[in-house]
């Protein structure tokens, strides 16, 4: 499996199991400087965000993962971040593709993992961010308690 599709900030490649995020091109060096490739294991995506492009305006593609910090504003910061792939109309119709695929292996049942290690620590995470979103927990204690079932 090989899907590809270009944007207006960025390229898309899903194969073997990722997603690899480039950056190319004038607009891309404008919002996210000089950063290379980023590559995300399907596993590990937790949601896909989809805009679809309007008339005046470019659409998104927006993967979120345990540990990713995205941004959950809308338009204006997806255009700053290292998860998300502008597209215009034209282009569309390939982020399209990629979102489905990327669905339909998010859906399926991963045999590389041990099953409940990871499912835990998700719960962890998503409890977690409730307690901060709620003001329960500080930032910096939803930090360093993420950074811990992380392990990093």
């Amino acid at each position: 499996m090989f899907l590809f599709a270009r944007g207006v900030n960025g390229q898309i490649k899903l194969k073997d199991g990722k997603l690899i995020i480039k950056r190319q091109g004038f607009v891309s060096k404008i919002s996210h400087g000089l950063k290379g490739d980023k590559s995300i294991l399907i596993n590990r995506i937790s949601s896909v965000q989809f805009k679809k492009a309007g008339t005046f305006t470019n659409g998104y593609i927006q993967f979120s993962f345990s540990g990713s910090d995205e941004s959950k504003s809308g338009i204006i910061d997806a255009t700053k971040d290292e998860n998300t792939v502008m597209f215009n109309k034209k282009q569309q119709p390939d982020f399209v593709k990629i979102k489905k695929k990327v669905d339909e292996l998010m859906s399926q049942p991963n045999q590389s993992t041990s099953g409940n290690s990871n499912n835990s620590d998700l719960n962890d995470l998503e409890k977690l961010a409730e307690l901060k979103e709620k003001g329960i927990i500080t930032e910096e204690e939803f930090t360093a308690k993420k950074k811990q079932i992380l392990g990093i």
